[in-house]
């Protein structure tokens, strides 16, 4: 039992957070405009999601930064589920 709990503790340990980050605009704002949550299944493989940046901001020129995350939470659910569902976050940061 302690050596389950070791293999799934480094496992969880090596899954780390993973961020892509796109900055458009200096940044100005440290709270985001769109803050959301996406699922995917098996891995993601071949699934897309799409959010309107413009959209959210209200024109495309007041687009600051798109971001989507791994989060630690959003690992150990990956880890859980065996890959099955894997959600990551999705943040739009607007100039105001």
């Amino acid at each position: 039992m302690k050596k389950l709990v070791m293999v799934a503790a480094t496992a969880l340990a090596l899954t780390g957070c993973a961020v892509q980050r796109f900055d458009l605009q200096p940044a100005t704002q440290d709270a985001a405009a769109y803050n959301d949550s996406q699922s995917f299944w098996v891995y993601g493989v071949g699934q897309t999601e799409e959010v309107d940046a413009a959209k959210v901001c209200g024109g495309a020129k007041k687009v600051q930064r798109v971001e989507t995350q791994v989060t630690a939470a959003n690992a150990a659910l990956t880890f859980v589920t065996l890959g099955i569902y894997a959600p990551r976050q999705i943040r739009v940061f607007c100039i105001r």
